[in-house]
């Protein structure tokens, strides 16, 4: 009896398992025929040159299932029927196409016109956006507000890498060096290009700092390729503020400090001065330059108790201090807006005779009268003084005495 369920059990077995063999067999027939159906390859090209594009993203739309094009432009991807494929590149226009019963899918991508010939403006003139790849520098107009400086270049300093900043004097109205990647010619000036509003000037010393929207620096050779020859030791653009489009807005920005010099050095007491006076004469072995100063050495007591002149304090030592005002009045209309500005600025430096006042006056129209005209008017006026004063004399001891 045992036997014979054993028997059946065992033929029940084989049968079950020649089932499941058979259908595992056509399972994996009907697997390979789907996927098989399912590949869709193809190849990319330019519309323009009908060059292979290497490097295409063919991606089933709404999944992460995609492949690569190679070198020749080809590409295998498995998909179902019913599947998008979409193909996008860097500077082309993405395409998507459904595949349906198709197995090979050829691709001509066209160049997308909106990324590769975007104009940017710049300058006096545009210039095409793949261009501009270069190193550009750019300082907003409210980060020179908040700086109390005299000019537009003394902003600058310390706040673009690769433009250097300095100034020929200590004068207010000193002139201001400026050098893009340091100098370029031992011979020939090595300054920049300078650009306000689009048009090119020799200076922007007589720009209101107060009175910019923004400063760009072109620095390597994005400036030749757009200026030419005149932007080979860099190019500084400057963007004044316009009018608006709105209601019309006035504003007044104002500020004072002081001034005052941080170290002096120390000097000698008259009684010292002579002192090493005389040993230096004798070190020297030429007295009589000593007593046609000093007189003799036994009257060398005149010189104990007296107050020498630090001319250091003299020259250098009063409070200074820097006043500033900054009125604009910005309006318009989508058809004409304006834009005035007047900014004043005081200046007590802390050296005698450098008291400096500079009077900016900025008017720009701009009118629009069609889609096609436009139409822009500008005055800027510049007033600059320096005021200097004589020395004070606070001479205590004999004059023939150099302190």
């Amino acid at each position: 009896m045992k036997n014979d369920l054993l028997k059946r059990y065992l033929w029940y077995a084989r049968i079950f398992f020649f089932s499941f063999t058979i259908q595992l067999i056509l399972t994996g027939i009907a697997f390979a025929n789907v996927s098989q159906g399912d590949r869709v390859t193809g190849k990319i090209i330019s519309e323009d040159d009908g060059l292979p594009l290497p490097g295409v993203n063919v991606v089933e739309k709404g999944t992460t299932n995609g492949v690569v094009t190679d070198l020749d432009g080809m590409y295998s991807l498995s998909v179902s029927s019913e599947a998008t494929l979409v193909f996008s590149s860097v500077g082309y226009m993405t395409i998507e196409q459904l595949i349906g019963n198709r197995t090979v899918i050829d691709i001509r991508l066209v160049p997308d016109i909106t990324q590769l010939e975007e104009l940017v403006v710049i300058g006096y003139g545009t210039a095409k956006k793949s261009d501009l790849t270069g190193s550009i520098a750019s300082v907003t107009g409210d980060d020179i507000k908040k700086m109390p400086v005299a000019s537009v270049t003394e902003s600058l300093t310390g706040r673009m890498a690769g433009v250097q900043v300095t100034s020929t004097e200590g004068s207010p109205d000193a002139e201001i060096r400026i050098r893009v990647r340091g100098g370029g010619s031992i011979t020939q000036d090595n300054s920049p290009l300078f650009i306000v509003d689009g048009f090119p000037v020799n200076s922007i010393s007589d720009v209101s700092p107060s009175d910019i929207k923004s400063i760009d620096v072109l620095k390597d050779a994005s400036s030749t390729a757009i200026y030419g020859a005149r932007g080979a030791n860099g190019v500084i653009i400057i963007t004044t503020k316009g009018g608006t489009d709105e209601k019309v807005t006035v504003s007044l920005n104002s500020f004072y400090g002081f001034k005052k010099i941080a170290k002096t050095l120390g000097v000698l007491s008259p009684e010292d001065y002579v002192k090493w006076q005389y040993e230096y004469a004798v070190i020297e072995e030429d007295i009589p330059s000593y007593e046609n100063y000093f007189g003799p050495w036994q009257d060398q007591d005149m010189y104990f108790g007296q107050v020498g002149n630090n001319w250091q304090e003299q020259v250098y030592g009063r409070t200074g201090n820097v006043f500033s005002n900054d009125l604009s009045v910005r309006g318009g209309s989508e058809k004409i807006n304006y834009s005035f500005n007047y900014a004043r600025f005081d200046e007590k430096a802390i050296m005698i005779g450098s008291d400096y006042s500079r009077n900016n006056v900025t008017l720009k129209l701009n009118n629009k009268p069609n889609k096609k005209v436009e139409l822009g008017f500008t005055i800027r006026y510049s007033d600059t003084n320096i005021d200097g004063e004589e020395p004070m004399s606070k001479t205590r001891f004999p004059q023939q005495i150099p302190g």
